[in-house]
């Protein structure tokens, strides 16, 4: 490129120097030059302009030249420094109520809309020192029209929308391709970026030839929110969904983007739900990035079984974080790190995952005990333990309560009996009274008496309450329930419920039997697993064995060791079985009803009711004797999930907290890859770039003032730098005898638009999609015209109206390039969306041979554009 760049220039130089009214030196016969520059808004014109050896025009050139790339660094830098506070400002989130099935829940939400911060902020920050050269251009040439910032705007359109487009259909990996994913956005700001060079087509030759009127600038400035408004409308579909009730959706990260709504927020994202048609594959790329980030999880898991969970889930969000999807800023700063020694951001990703896994569990730590009940202030009683389980034949057993808080003077409380379905005088003895603490006692208990007699009865209960405390109060619980075990009979054995919850990271479930209406003498009891939707071997281990409980023993617990998977979601179900309870003598062998003969007569005596009650004291199965177990995903594992993946965002780790970040980042040079030492390359860049560095670290840290302090003072340090561009750019012109227009096609266009060569270059390679790499062009080709001729036409027409005056604008050698960039925008356009074709499959990347083609061809079209404007600009051929 440069050789072809190098001889255009020269054929341009010495095609102007047949032309009487060119701006070249004067020969004379002492091979001296006479020089028509003028002192610039910053730097005045290089002296002497008279009598300049050609030598010195050449050394003056080369000064030029190499100072414009330095500046075309500079320029970069602070450009990032400015992306990154845009990348702050619009990647600030909310959390918000919303229904989802049936339930409340907090949710992140995402502030801005992702169409409108593209198209603004974004579009802004890419485009700023172009718009800002074109605004500055006109203010120091006191509101006259130059050549300069309205050239570089449309040199870089063509740029962009040819060379950047060529290079990322290149890079793609052969087979592979790259989809536009919001085609209606591109079509809408690509319609919008060819109207907006037809429009100035229209102003400077059509409708007020060479004259550039009040309501035309401000028109066109009012284009910048119609094509922001539009592009929004059709991101969300507003004009065809009219019905959409929602108010957000869902993007990867799980992070709910604002759109239209009626304030209220019902989350049911079904796939096939009308209202949310518009959202699925928001909710599909949300699915891939939880699927994602647990393989990876389960895959480390694999790979580092000595590490610690902790770890391993650190090392997933930081493979989550680098292949996540990343905004246009991202892809911006990354690619000027690199030019400048910078190196990438691993060590920023890895410091942001560690800090982002401690704010997760932190936060999830916090939740878990702001949910448990809160002790009361200050001294209390209360019962400990509060739950009872006495044999009938026990006599008495003593209650224990329990002191807590300040123990410092004397409390007492009253007790008392109540019945249950036990009954005082005939299943136990009614007790009240009352207990003293003393000075610094933390206890006392009171003695309850049980009444044995020899009638089998069913399981019953009374309870056993606190009241009236003096010097305290009470505490939960204040009330103790004592179930009486009947000991004369052997049993009922049983689940206490049908359905059981759990999660899969309990590991070992110990599910609870118990004995009822009895616990005298050895019963076992044969349980085994039973498959449901969950699958032994797969969910849990099959299981088939006995549980014997000793005499007197009410209650055991059958160990189920549940695996776990990982799951993001998860509902399955198995059973347990328990068989018939078996009564077994002193050698552990069953007996059958009838051994005991005594008792056998007894029976025969009795009459039939009291025999059949009789019967009952035999062990038997209860009601509950299949348990339904439902194995879900931990509720832990799926909040840290869902929170890791809504902070993978690489995007926000461009920022930075402090100047002492940016001085260190500064004064640093960085490798590529974080494990090796800087390359002497990486030292040479950062040498050359350091000036630049240090500068702006002086710029204040995004996160003060939510980025908006960054943001105001990068634009201003932006300007500055522009202007000097801007002389530089000119002074390079007229010492070589280089038209403005020429200039800025050429050599500032290409110098402002490298940072987003090598920012798109990456973005197609590692996106999923091409909106990154491509769709953002087309939007900051309309806003360039918009906003960087909009507002500086706009105001110089209202200073020249105010004197009466009109703001000339000669259409010349920009209405020619206007003409020739729309032209093949048009036909640039059709090719992207003809490759969309299942032939190709998408805009970016195809066979070999289809992005062979391709790219020279979008190429071609850039060096059309390029010969064309230079040929019309010297009058080789016929303009405007």
């Amino acid at each position: 490129m440069r050789p072809a760049l190098a001889a255009l220039a020269a054929c341009c130089v010495g095609a102007r120097a047949e032309l009487p009214s060119a701006r070249l030196p004067a020969r004379n016969t002492t091979a001296a030059h006479v020089l028509q520059c003028e002192d610039g808004l910053v730097l005045p014109a290089w002296l002497p302009l008279e009598d300049v050896p050609t030598l010195h025009i050449a050394i003056r050139g080369l000064v030029y030249f190499l100072t414009l790339m330095y500046l075309f660094i500079g320029v970069s830098i602070v450009s990032d420094r400015f992306m990154a506070a845009i990348e702050v400002i619009t990647s600030r989130e909310k959390e918000v109520r919303v229904r989802r099935n049936g339930s409340d829940q907090i949710i992140v939400v995402r502030v801005w809309n992702e169409t409108v911060a593209n198209l603004t902020l974004m579009a802004l920050g890419s485009s700023a020192p172009e718009i800002l050269l074109s605004v500055i251009e006109i203010a120091g040439k006191n509101f006259e029209a130059g050549e300069l910032g309205p050239g570089t705007i449309v040199g870089s359109a063509a740029y962009n929308l040819f060379v950047i487009i060529a290079i990322c259909v290149a890079v793609i990996p052969d087979g592979e391709v790259r989809k536009i994913k919001h085609l209606r956005v591109f079509l809408v700001t690509a319609t919008w970026s060819i109207f907006a060079y037809v429009w100035l087509y229209l102003i400077l030759a059509v409708i007020s030839p060479s004259e550039v009127e009040v309501w035309e600038g401000t028109v066109t400035f009012m284009f910048f929110p119609a094509t922001v408004m539009t592009a929004y409308i059709a991101d969300r579909r507003l004009l065809v969904y009219k019905y959409l009730k929602k108010g957000y959706r869902v993007n990867e990260r799980g992070v709910i983007v604002e759109g239209e709504g009626d304030g209220s927020v019902e989350m049911a994202l079904k796939p096939n739900a009308d209202e949310f048609a518009s959202d699925d594959e928001e909710g599909r790329e949300l699915e891939r990035s939880r699927k994602e980030y647990i393989t990876v999880l389960r895959e480390l898991k694999r790979q580092h079984p000595e590490e610690d969970l902790e770890t391993v889930e650190r090392m997933a969000l930081e493979t989550l974080m680098a292949r996540g999807p990343k905004s246009r800023a991202f892809y911006r700063v990354s690619a000027t790190r690199k030019m400048i020694g910078g190196g990438d951001f691993s060590r920023k990703i890895h410091e942001r995952a560690q800090s982002d896994l401690s704010e997760v569990k932190a936060e999830l730590q916090r939740r878990d005990s702001a949910s448990v009940v809160a002790e009361p202030k200050g001294p209390n009683v209360c019962f400990d333990p509060d739950h009872y389980t006495v044999m009938e034949n026990c006599g008495s057993f003593e209650v224990r309560v329990i002191r807590r808080g300040n123990l410092n003077g004397e409390v007492t409380v009253q007790y008392t009996t109540e019945d249950g379905t036990a009954e005082a005088g005939s299943d136990y003895v009614a007790a009240q009274g009352s207990l003293t603490f003393g000075n610094g006692e933390t206890e006392k208990k009171f003695t309850v008496q049980v009444i044995d007699d020899e009638v089998f009865e069913e399981d019953e209960h009374f309870y056993v309450r606190l009241t009236s405390p003096k010097g305290a109060c009470l505490a939960s619980p204040s009330t103790a329930t004592v179930v009486i075990l009947d000991d004369d009979h052997s049993g009922v054995f049983s689940f206490p419920q049908r359905d059981f919850e759990l999660t899969e990271s309990v590991g070992t479930y110990e599910l609870r039997v118990v004995r009822t209406a009895g616990a005298r003498g050895k019963v076992r009891i044969p349980y085994w697993t039973e498959d449901g939707t969950a699958k032994g071997g797969a969910q849990y281990e099959t299981v088939q064995d006995h549980v014997v409980f000793e005499n007197n023993e009410t209650e055991k617990f059958i160990p189920l060791h549940i695996i776990e998977e990982d799951s993001y979601e998860k509902d399955v179900l198995f059973y347990v079985n328990l068989g018939n309870p078996e009564l077994l003598g002193d050698d552990n062998r069953p007996l059958m009803p009838g051994y005991e003969v005594d008792h056998v007569q007894n029976l025969t005596t009795l009459p039939e009711e009291e025999a059949v009650v009789a019967m009952m004291g035999w062990p038997r199965a209860g009601e509950i004797t299949r348990a339904q177990l439902r194995v879900k995903e931990s509720k832990e594992f799926k909040n840290t999930v869902d929170k890791l993946v809504q902070r993978a965002n690489a995007s926000i780790i461009i920022g930075t907290s402090s100047w002492k970040e940016q001085f260190s980042e500064a004064l640093t040079a960085n490798p590529d890859n974080p494990d090796e030492p800087p390359s002497v390359s990486d030292y040479v860049l950062h040498v050359v770039t350091v000036f630049w560095k240090i500068l702006f670290a002086l710029i204040p840290p995004t996160d003060i003032g939510g980025g908006y302090l960054c943001f105001v003072v990068s634009i201003i340090c932006i300007g500055l730098v522009t202007a000097v561009i801007g002389d530089v750019a000119s002074h390079f012109g007229c010492t070589l005898g280089i038209k403005d227009s020429v200039t800025a096609i050429i050599f500032v266009a290409l110098g402002t638009s490298i940072p987003d060569t090598f920012a798109s270059k990456v973005a197609a390679i590692q996106d999923k999609h091409a909106d990154a790499s491509v769709g953002n062009v087309t939007g900051s080709n309309a806003v360039n015209v918009f906003l960087g001729i909009g507002v500086a036409w706009t105001v110089a027409a209202i200073v020249h109206w105010s004197k009466n005056e009109k703001f000339h604008v000669e259409p010349g050698n920009l209405a020619f390039s206007v003409t020739m960039f729309c032209s093949e925008a048009i036909v640039a356009v059709i090719v992207l969306v003809i490759r969309r074709r299942k032939s190709v499959g998408g805009e970016l990347g195809g066979p070999r041979g289809v992005k062979i083609v391709t790219s020279i061809f979008f190429f071609s079209l850039w060096l059309i554009y390029l010969t064309m404007s230079t040929l019309e600009a010297y009058d080789f051929i016929e303009g405007f």
